[in-house]
């Protein structure tokens, strides 16, 4: 079923197209809410399509070998993802599940491609977000890498920060849970290391804001520079 059209300026990698354009799509779209933890888009799945998100916020993970849960990236308002499949055809490379309770709408795979294939600007911002979500996982296997799980939240959290004010933030934060799958820990392993932090004053939560005031701490503690404080 066909979308409002206006919901469509919602989304960044649809700016400045034509009206005209923007009708098509929006009526070859549909939209679909989900619960928290409520599977999106499974890697088992044969049928594709591009999502939007809407409300809500997504989370790619995957699975080891041994059954644990490791987070890849968010999905956050206004973004997209599933692009991977529509433009190869091939099954996701991991799971898309829903970190809160989500709505998000979906583009028919046909014509997602059409989109791309035949926009040099669309095809350039998917570039743009293929080449960042190959960062981001390189990024997430070297920060695996690091031998101690407080080490991995610091750089973590490093990761997930952005500019904010004079100083650094993350908004929104993360549950403990969802960290935990990103660094390879346990939730209870986060939820100690966050009170250690707060205690040395490195980091302050103000609602749904975490803000960082030492991030050179952080950045020492992760590179090794500095030992994990005692809580």
């Amino acid at each position: 079923m066909a979308i409002p059209v206006h919901l469509l300026a919602r989304f960044s990698l649809l700016e400045s197209l034509p009206q005209e354009t923007l009708l098509h799509l929006a009526s070859k779209m549909s939209d679909k809410s989900f619960a928290r933890r409520e599977v999106v888009i499974s890697k088992e799945q044969r049928v594709y399509a591009l999502g939007f998100l809407l409300e809500g916020r997504l989370q790619g993970v995957d699975f080891t070998v041994d059954g644990r849960g490791v987070g890849l990236y968010f999905v956050d308002p206004g973004d997209f993802f599933g692009e991977l499949s529509v433009v190869d055809g091939q099954k996701p490379a991991e799971h898309v599940i829903a970190a809160a309770k989500s709505t998000a709408v979906f583009l028919e795979a046909e014509a997602a491609q059409r989109l791309f294939f035949d926009n040099s600007l669309i095809a350039q911002r998917v570039m743009s977000r293929l080449t960042a979500r190959v960062r981001e996982v390189m990024a997430q296997r070297t920060l695996l890498g690091l031998p101690n799980p407080f080490q991995r939240l610091c750089v973590q959290l490093l990761q997930l920060a952005r500019p904010w004010g004079k100083g650094m933030a993350i908004e929104p934060v993360p549950t403990h849970q969802e960290i935990a799958i990103m660094i390879n820990a346990s939730r209870e392993t986060v939820t100690r290391a966050f009170q250690t932090l707060s205690l040395h004053e490195v980091i302050q939560r103000d609602g749904n804001t975490l803000h960082l005031l030492k991030p050179s701490f952080l950045s020492d503690v992760g590179e090794g520079r500095l030992d994990p404080p005692k809580a």
